[in-house]
């Protein structure tokens, strides 16, 4: 792996987190995500199943994992299965884990290959009374595709119908949204990497450079540092394409006179950082650029300031559209009027700021958790407002990554620039 080894006690620590919320006589299954298919004989990368991650700390398809805390056998209450090597695999896709290497990195002592996983697993099995599998219980998760976890439930239920089964993912929920403090560090050093892209491309960036070329230096400074590259799609919205909110396509010539609105951050050790920034391509704001930027700024602070203990996820945001509201109000965007008729679900600030502030962050982007769930110390939260004005070609997006703590919260990203000044000065130094 690219990234340095991870202390196998955050993967322990987790594991025991997770066994304490299991009710009694029970097995939970986690499995890897599968390696997904392009076309004739290509596949895309291979990105592990983050609740196995968050568990085990193997990076390896074909890996299983079972948690049985209390089997009448000690050598069955944590049991890791993993994809036998063999000198062809070495040869073609390079050597997988030992048995031994796969004891280091998860702390599981007992160690089997996958292919005798249904040998073991009736060893196993028989003596739990429920058994907790695994699914994507994401509220946004829209896709058609059938998973390994799936497969795998579909599986089991023929196989071992009389079986009392319960659902895994709102206790991996509960359990990743506070973030241990090996976690903190490792989504620290994602971010401190996403610094070096950002300072990189702010000495770079001038009239007539296309959006491409800037996501290429990203990635040059983002891999050079150990990262596998981007956390996610980066958006790097030149002009009018910044109020396209999830703009992709990257392939325009970045004009004189315009803003690029930059969606773009590294990962590091599977975790996530996630940044935004708006910059002048030729190094100066104009006044209304700027006047633009100070009042998302000024919203990002505010709303930054309310990321503490006790919050609750809808009532902050409520929050966050009123200080929006009046940002628009004094750039002449919207007016008391367009507030006093407005359809409450649909509030008039919502025609300039149409997404949400925050959302949870760890090893996915779009991190699990529950809205419902008061604010404790240990989640992160991206804090993220912008302002997008079709009419004038102008988008305008802020955002940084939030620790809360007991004491406030602490800004991950703190040390990226932000200041309209300090952004200027850097591009023109």
């Amino acid at each position: 792996m690219r990234y340095s080894s991870i202390d196998k006690n955050l993967f322990i620590e987790n594991r025991r987190r997770l066994s304490g919320l299991l009710k009694p006589k029970s097995l939970a299954i986690l499995n890897s995500n599968d390696i997904m298919p392009t076309n004739a004989d290509g596949s895309m990368g291979f990105r592990q199943n983050t609740d196995l991650f968050y568990l085990t700390g193997v990076d390896q398809e074909e890996t299983i994992l079972l948690v049985f805390p209390q089997h009448p056998d000690e050598k069955f209450r944590e049991v890791l299965f993993v994809r036998e090597t063999n000198e062809l695999i070495a040869v073609w896709e390079g050597e997988k884990l030992t048995k031994e290497q796969a004891r280091e990195v998860s702390g599981i002592k007992t160690v089997f290959w996958t292919h005798q996983y249904e040998t073991v697993f009736r060893n196993i099995v028989y003596e739990a009374e429920n058994v907790y599998l695994n699914a994507n219980e994401h509220t946004r998760n829209d896709s058609s595709v059938v998973t390994r976890d799936a497969r795998f439930v579909h599986e089991f239920k023929e196989k071992y119908p009389l079986h009392q089964l319960v659902r895994l993912a709102p206790l991996m929920h509960q359990l990743r949204a506070i973030k241990q403090p090996q976690e903190i560090a490792l989504m620290q050093k994602a971010c401190d990497i996403t610094k070096l892209g950002f300072e990189r491309l702010l000495k770079f960036v001038k009239p007539g450079v296309e959006e491409f070329e800037i996501e290429a230096e990203l990635l040059h400074e983002f891999v050079r540092n150990r990262s596998k590259g981007f956390a996610y799609q980066p958006i790097i919205a030149s002009g009018a394409n910044a109020c396209v909110l999830h703009y992709i396509q990257n392939d325009k010539p970045c004009k004189d006179g315009d803003v690029i609105l930059l969606d773009v951050a590294a990962e590091y050790a599977n975790y996530g950082s996630d940044l935004s920034r708006s910059i002048p391509v030729n190094g100066r704001f104009t006044k209304r650029q700027r006047d633009v930027y100070d009042a998302v700024l000024r919203v990002f602070k505010a709303s930054k300031d309310m990321l503490v203990t006790g919050g609750l996820w809808d009532e902050y945001h409520v929050e966050v559209g009123r200080i929006m509201e009046s940002e628009l109000i004094v750039l002449g965007l919207i007016t008391k009027h367009d507030i006093e008729k407005q359809d409450p679900e649909w509030p008039a600030y919502k025609k300039y700021f149409p997404h949400g502030n925050s959302h949870f962050l760890g090893l996915d982007i779009h991190d699990v958790g529950n809205k419902y769930r008061r604010f404790e110390p240990g989640m992160v939260f991206t804090c993220e407002p912008g302002i997008y004005i079709k009419e004038e070609g102008l988008g305008i997006r802020l955002e940084n990554n939030i620790l809360i703590t007991a004491d406030g919260n602490i800004d991950l990203m703190a040390h990226i620039p932000i200041e309209a000044e300090e952004i200027e000065e850097l591009m023109n130094s």
